[in-house]
């Protein structure tokens, strides 16, 4: 494949910013019902479970979803754009379903379920179109292709705090829409010069992913990562709110709201800033601090517990800088290692098991909270970070970490 000509730079920049507003766009729909989980709790008598299911139901479904498009090698043999905006449009019609008709637990967790199939389709199929932009620059690529994602994961909790504190419709009807904007705008999605063309079915493919030792390493930095990702973003409103109310905050919902909606979308700023550094000095270097750092924050969170919102406001952000910082590295990582024609399913496959893992953390962490309180409920997530350097630490060594970073390890 030819290096690009100079005339194409801004042709991947631009890609690189319509792939990222959509991306943005539908991914509201993630934490669109478990933002609004306290209104629905209330209105249709949700359990604690019943509530978390809310977001576990999206992870299960994301897996399924992501384990059937890579056995199927699905990313590597449609048209991406088609994949993305098709997953999009199917992921909009599950929740604003919701919101229409549905007044009961089990129809909305079966309509969450389906959302996170349909996401399946989207987030490594977005990495996929951006590598095939980028070869240089592509942790930045999709360094800020995550970034995009975080902002949109976090947008729910802004539309909550802008007018759906009790009016749960407005944030899933706004997801919805932003959802349906993104499926319109992948479709303007054109084919990049690193885009491999579409493989044929082989039902081997898989296989080989799973036996390339590298590739391994990298997803194990990867599910380290998100054992703690998703288990802070799912919990960390429920964190905030009892420590501001053990404080004597008036309100503290609304605050921790708003709160939680700003430590989760910083993080798209870590993301991007991430991207550039690890394609400087290395994916393993900047993964592993990364790490080292939210490992850390996972335990003083309950040092900082009720403390004034001065010092609990900072921790909380830099911590939701650094927890997603180096998550598109181990995609960037695995896009650089894994064998060209199945890129697609291989990054599919990455976040088919990163995100099965979720599941454990998600319902790990309330039952914590549940014996020893919100103060020290996010301990038990610092094994992920541990398990995730030592990943990378092993990588670095391999003779193949010269393919990372166009050598920078």
């Amino acid at each position: 494949m030819t290096e690009p000509r100079d005339d194409n730079d801004d042709d991947r920049w631009r890609m690189l910013a319509l792939v990222g507003v959509a991306e943005l766009f539908v991914m509201t729909l993630w934490f669109s019902a478990s933002a609004v989980a306290p209104e629905l709790a209330e209105r249709w008598a949700l359990s604690g479970a019943e509530q978390a299911w809310l977001t576990n139901a999206v992870q299960l479904g994301f897996v399924v979803g992501a384990l059937l498009s890579a056995a199927l090698t699905v990313s590597d043999t449609f048209p991406p754009r088609y994949v993305f905006a098709a997953s999009a449009v199917l992921g909009a019609t599950a929740t604003g379903s919701i919101a229409a008709v549905v007044d009961a637990a089990l129809p909305a967790i079966l309509l969450r379920f389906v959302t996170g199939v349909a996401l399946a389709g989207v987030y490594p199929t977005g990495m996929k179109m951006m590598a095939g932009w980028f070869e240089r620059g592509r942790g930045l690529s999709i360094g800020v292709l995550v970034g995009a994602l975080t902002v949109g994961s976090a947008t729910p909790h802004l539309l909550r705090v802008v007018g759906g504190v009790g009016n749960p419709r407005l944030v899933l009807y706004g997801a919805t829409a932003l959802a349906l904007a993104g499926a319109g705008l992948a479709l303007r999605y054109e084919e990049g010069p690193y885009q491999p063309d579409p493989s044929p079915f082989d039902p081997r493919a898989l296989g080989r992913i799973v036996r390339d030792r590298s590739v391994t390493l990298a997803n194990g930095g990867y599910v380290g990562h998100m054992w703690e990702l998703y288990a802070v973003w799912t919990w960390i409103p429920a964190y905030l709110t009892a420590s501001f109310a053990h404080r004597g905050v008036s309100d503290p919902a609304e605050l921790a709201s708003l709160l939680a909606f700003g430590t989760i979308a910083i993080g798209g700023v870590g993301a991007w800033l991430a991207g550039s550094a690890a394609d400087r000095w290395g994916r393993t270097t900047v993964t592993v601090a990364s790490l080292t750092v939210s490992g850390a924050a996972t335990v003083l969170a309950g040092v900082v517990f009720g403390g004034p919102v001065w010092l609990v406001a900072p921790f909380v952000l830099v911590w939701g800088f650094v927890v997603v910082a180096d998550s598109a590295q181990f995609s960037a990582a695995v896009s650089e290692l894994a064998e060209p024609g199945y890129v697609g399913s291989a990054l599919t496959l990455q976040t088919a098991v990163g995100f099965l893992l979720t599941i454990g953390s998600i319902r790990l962490t309330p039952a914590v909270a549940g014996v020893v309180g919100w103060r020290w409920a996010f301990a038990p997530l610092v094994v992920g970070p541990v398990v995730g350097a030592v990943s990378m630490l092993l990588l670095r060594r391999r003779p193949d970490a010269s393919a990372l970073a166009g050598g920078a390890g």
